[in-house]
């Protein structure tokens, strides 16, 4: 049973029966609930899933594309929250390979700004439509070395929500980073998670 927070709820094994762990972040209005409903169509059965829940549903207040300073504090708080969720994984003797980062939307660009502070060899990271946060990038905040993390970034074009310029220029930054990127641009797709991506997702990190 995972005890850190009521603002998390599980799916999948118990993390003393997992031999891995995944992390799913919603998107902005949506619930934990949401998100984890992925489960069953992902090829999780070895793995403990973890959502935890955004304070008003929304992880920051406006668009990713805005200055940072206008999604604060609420923007670091997030971050900080998936940062203590991974410490303490971590002292449960989950190593960073064995952890795996999933977000949509708003919750994509939170999975991807946390993994770009904080690189290392992680199992893999999912960003169903989503890029780094701030109005322009500021490269001085990413640190590490992703040794080979596989990443999975998808999205549609256009995106109502975030445009693809910034998709590929985040994708850039991941992989100057030593990230293995794989990124999929689906034309006039609408913005949700299509079948084709959750197929994406279990050949390419859950395999």
């Amino acid at each position: 049973m995972y005890t850190h927070s009521k603002q998390v709820i599980t799916a999948g094994k118990p993390l003393a029966e997992a031999d891995k762990v995944v992390i799913m972040i919603h998107g902005r209005g949506a619930r934990a609930e949401n998100i984890i409903s992925l489960v069953q169509h992902l090829n999780l059965s070895d793995a403990a899933v973890l959502a935890p829940q955004a304070t008003n549903f929304s992880w920051y207040p406006y668009s990713f594309l805005a200055p940072e300073q206008e999604n604060q504090p609420a923007l670091d708080s997030a971050l900080e929250q998936i940062g203590s969720i991974i410490k303490d994984l971590q002292m449960q003797e989950f190593s960073s390979e064995k952890i795996y980062l999933l977000g949509f939307s708003q919750g994509a660009c939170l999975s991807l700004e946390y993994a770009a502070r904080n690189a290392a060899r992680y199992g893999g990271i999912i960003a169903f439509t989503g890029g780094l946060i701030g109005e322009a990038l500021n490269l001085k905040s990413y640190q590490g070395d992703f040794l080979q993390t596989p990443v999975l970034v998808t999205t549609g074009d256009p995106d109502m929500h975030v445009p693809l310029t910034r998709v590929e220029e985040s994708v850039a930054i991941l992989s100057n980073m030593g990230a293995v990127v794989n990124q999929r641009v689906y034309k006039r797709r609408e913005h949700t998670i299509s079948q084709e991506e959750i197929e994406l997702a279990n050949q390419l990190i859950f395999v």
